[in-house]
C-alpha cells in the first residue's frame, strides 16, 4: 500500500509544473493558476432545548472562477477555444459550448502527476498584455473561466 505522505509519483510535486487541456485538446503550460478551491456554505440548526451547541450541516457548494496566466506563446489554441465558446462562435452555433478542463501537474519528466478535471467550463475574460514602449518585461496573457466544480485524480 503506498504511503499517502510521500510525494506524488515519489517526488514533491512542485507548482511550476502544469498543463492545461480542453476536451483533451493540449492548450499549453501555465506559469499561474489561481481559484482551485471549494467552498461549502454551512446550514445551521438551533434545537429547542438544546444550548450546548447549535446543530450545522452542510450547505452549497461553491467554486470560484479560474484564472490561468502564461507568457505570450506561438500557439493560438487558446485563443481559439475563447472564440468557440463566445462571441461570433456562439452566434453561429446558438448554443454555450461547455467543456471539461483539466489542470495537471507535471514532473521534471514531463509525467502527469495529478489532475483536477474542471467540469462544464467556459472562458469568461481573456486578457492580453500590457504594452508600452517604456515597458521591457515579459508579456503575459490570462484566462479566467467559470465551472460547476472539478474532481482530482491521482495519475498512476
Amino acid at each position: 500500500m503506498p504511503d499517502p505522505n510521500e510525494g506524488i509519483g515519489g517526488e514533491v510535486p512542485v507548482g511550476n509544473r502544469f498543463l492545461f487541456e480542453v476536451d483533451g485538446v493540449e492548450i499549453g503550460t501555465f506559469t499561474s493558476v489561481k481559484g482551485l478551491q471549494l467552498d461549502i456554505e454551512v446550514d445551521t440548526y438551533v434545537e429547542g432545548g438544546e444550548n450546548g451547541y447549535v446543530h450545522q450541516f452542510p450547505g452549497v457548494m461553491s467554486w470560484p472562477n479560474i484564472v490561468l496566466s502564461r507568457g505570450v506563446v506561438k500557439s493560438d489554441a487558446l485563443f481559439d477555444w475563447v472564440q468557440k465558446s463566445s462571441g461570433q462562435g456562439l452566434a453561429s452555433n446558438g448554443k454555450l459550448q461547455r467543456c471539461t478542463g483539466a489542470i495537471t501537474v507535471i514532473s521534471s519528466a514531463r509525467e502527469r502527476l495529478r489532475s483536477w478535471n474542471v467540469l462544464d467550463a467556459f472562458p469568461i475574460r481573456w486578457k492580453g498584455p500590457d504594452l508600452s514602449v517604456d515597458d521591457q518585461s515579459p508579456l503575459y496573457e490570462e484566462i479566467e473561466l467559470v465551472h460547476h466544480g472539478f474532481t482530482a485524480k491521482t495519475s498512476a
